[in-house]
């Protein structure tokens, strides 16, 4: 049995997770989806690859730079990754464009364009002059850079046009800028349904912005910069101060990319590589419109749902049928909710009623991303002000949702909530509730919700998550000492039994694998997790692997475990869903473990297991663990959006001849709600399915 592993059994992480965002990409050409579902991913995928430059990308250059070594276990120095970065996105570029340019097309038949400026009729032009001079003309900021006029300072993600000009033949050539504020629409709608990129119209009315000048040539372009805020908590006064100060500074960070229109006038790109100091491998050229993320624009458009998958409505099965409180609910037993497939109704309704509830003595709650118009937030700001002893772990340090965050930390502070803003040097993305109600004996009664997924009602509709509710009186004990430990001094807090990160769940991770290894052939690990990265479990699992456990992972997103590689990994199955439904929830199946099913927060990853406080819980209903099984079951049998990682790194296309399990569980849930079946009736319609399958 190998002991010590290789960097040859390891996947790089950074490629891994670009091979993810490809899997993402390959849904724009799933026929299963209709055109607009299709552009939806080709937006979400630009996205995710903005976010991975902004974070992973400059990461990686700063190591460089220092000459620090990444210290990944694959062994690749932070060039080597940047090197093999580069080479990756950059062949991808020509499929993106082949895409788009189908997409594109697929969309005309139904009566959607994108046109230039220059394929407009003459009525259409007319249209586009109007807007010009009513809507872009008095925002757009043209810029002359010239030895009296500096070159601007660029923001994170700004769009731009360079341009060159010139006054009369023997003039010398001037360079200027044209911003492109975020105010106005990326595509114009000229009339029902022709847009043209802002930069098309903007471009024919150089003219007119500088009077006197002719333009020589144009290049739309767009600024990528190291968005990765660090703060030194232990030397801020005040955190909330010390964070606004970061969030400006995420604008002025280093560029770690340039994006480019192709073709582009060797002059111009000079003059913006000389003033935005950026190298020649940070330079992509497009030739589709920049700003793939804009795309929401025409996705959002209200009169295109049709062009889009069909919305089902929550659907909330009994017991959270309207009938009682949540909490009466809860006092009976156990209850789960399968999110999205489930509304999320429930959750709000239970923070809901505790904060009108006059027997409530206090809520507390973790907030990490909690969406814009939250109606938890509202909530908790009536109870505070209510009286009750209300407690929000407000984690400010939520990359990308730092600001929302930040004001509704304010507003709760202004209610008369206790906020807490994290702990020093770790992130909280544990996600709990707990509500502490007297009872008419006059004893305290814990209420816990727990959940893998966020307090927000918009994610909820298309994050796969499982959110958890018991009165279980241990669990209660330990959501005290949780919040005790975030809100007071604590080295160190044992729970006995939820498990806690960064202390207690990779030992009890580790732990539960090392159980299974010794049962050999009898042994058999599930897991479905966002991401898998952690060398120490990575190298427990292949332990596990040569021991002759079966071993069967459902990882999303980055895996850094190699299957298949014969004496250390051939025991272990790795599939990733990418489907409709962004897969979010950890569910943990151990066959020989007191209980064999967990869910958590965490993801196998060392942030998660060693620099984050994360909760992973034990489910002891026997009902409920059954279904949580059944739903892993149900996803390693999925054949239609579920592809295989191989020994040699990729992902095995998905086949036509089974089933999509997303769907699948949708449909058994709909026809439930339709039958006025409760909850309970999940687990059986799933197994049936899976006999139906089978035979």
């Amino acid at each position: 049995m190998i002991r010590h592993f290789q960097p040859q059994h390891f996947i790089n992480r950074e490629l891994s997770w670009l091979r993810f965002n490809t899997r993402v990409l390959e849904e724009a050409s799933n026929p299963r989806n209709p055109p607009l579902e299709q552009l939806k991913y080709v937006a979400i995928y630009g996205t995710n690859l903005d976010e991975f430059y902004m974070i992973r990308v400059a990461g990686l250059k700063v190591m460089e730079k220092a000459r620090v070594s990444p210290g990944s276990p694959d062994g690749l120095s932070a060039y080597e990754q940047l090197t093999l970065i580069r080479e990756y996105v950059s062949k991808e570029v020509a499929v993106v464009e082949k895409k788009i340019a189908e997409l594109f097309a697929a969309l005309e038949k139904h009566s959607i364009a994108i046109k230039n400026y220059g394929d407009l009729n003459a009525q259409q032009k007319r249209k586009a002059n109007a807007y010009f001079e009513s809507h872009i003309y008095p925002v757009v900021i043209p810029i002359a850079v010239d030895a009296t006029h500096p070159f601007p300072h660029l923001n994170n993600l700004s769009f731009a046009m360079a341009v060159k000009l010139k006054a009369g033949e023997n003039d010398p050539i001037r360079h200027g800028l044209i911003r492109l504020p975020r105010v106005l629409p990326r595509f114009v709608e000229i009339d029902a349904g022709t847009f043209t990129p802002i930069e098309s119209i903007v471009y024919h009315h150089i003219e007119d912005m500088f009077p006197g000048f002719t333009p020589i040539s144009h290049a739309p372009f767009r600024v990528t910069r190291n968005a990765d805020i660090s703060i030194e908590e232990e030397e801020a006064d005040d955190f909330l101060d010390v964070l606004e100060e970061g969030l400006r500074l995420r604008q002025k960070g280093e560029i770690v990319r340039l994006e480019i229109a192709q073709n582009c006038d060797p002059d111009l790109l000079a003059f913006l590589r000389s003033h935005l100091k950026v190298s020649p491998n940070d330079i992509y050229a497009r030739t589709t419109p920049l700003n793939l993320g804009a795309y929401w624009q025409l996705i959002g458009n209200k009169r295109f749902t049709h062009l889009l998958l069909e919305t089902q409505p929550p659907r909330a099965l009994p017991p959270f049928d309207l009938k009682e409180p949540i909490a009466a609910v809860i006092d009976k037993q156990d209850a789960v909710v399968l999110l999205p497939f489930e509304s999320f109704s429930p959750i709000e309704r239970f923070i809901a009623e505790a904060a009108s509830d006059p027997n409530v003595l206090s809520i507390r709650m973790t907030l990490y991303r909690v969406g814009s118009n939250s109606p938890i937030v509202k909530a908790l700001i009536e109870a505070a002000e209510a009286g009750k002893m209300v407690t929000a772990v407000v984690e400010l340090k939520a990359r990308f949702d730092e600001e929302n965050n930040l004001k509704w930390a304010r507003a709760l502070e202004n209610a008369g909530a206790h906020v807490i803003y994290g702990v020093v040097g770790l992130k909280i993305h544990a996600k709990i509730a707990h509500v502490i109600r007297r009872e008419a004996g006059g004893d305290l009664k814990h209420f816990v919700h727990l959940s893998t997924g966020n307090y927000n009602s918009g994610t909820a509709r298309v994050y796969t998550d499982v959110s958890f509710f018991t009165a279980n009186h241990k669990i209660g004990e330990d959501a005290v000492r949780f919040f005790h430990h975030i809100t007071g001094f604590a080295k160190h807090t044992e729970l006995h039994s939820l498990a806690m990160a960064p202390t207690q769940i990779k030992p009890r991770l580790l732990e539960l694998i090392a159980a299974e290894t010794k049962m050999k052939s009898e042994g058999e690990i599930i897991a479905k997790i966002n991401s898998l990265v952690d060398k120490d479990v990575i190298a427990a699992l292949y332990r596990a692997s040569q021991s002759g456990v079966k071993i069967a992972l459902i990882v999303r997103g980055i895996c850094c475990l190699l299957p298949g590689v014969k004496g250390v990994s051939e025991n272990i199955r790795v599939v990733s869903i990418v489907g409709r439904f962004l897969e979010h929830g950890r569910i943990l199946y151990f066959k020989h473990g007191d209980p064999q099913l967990f869910f958590s927060s965490a993801d196998w990853m060392p942030r998660n297991l060693t620099r984050r406080i994360e909760l992973m819980t034990p489910v002891y209903d026997a009902e409920i663990a059954r279904l949580l099984l059944n739903v892993l079951k149900l996803q390693l049998g999925d054949k239609k959006q579920a592809k295989e990682l191989k020994s040699d790194g990729r992902y095995a296309p998905s086949s036509e001849n089974g089933y999509d399990a997303q769907s699948e569980l949708e449909a058994i849930v709909s026809k439930l709600h339709k039958e006025g079946a409760a909850h309970s009736k999940i687990a059986p319609a799933i197994e049936e399915f899976l006999k139906k399958t089978a035979a």
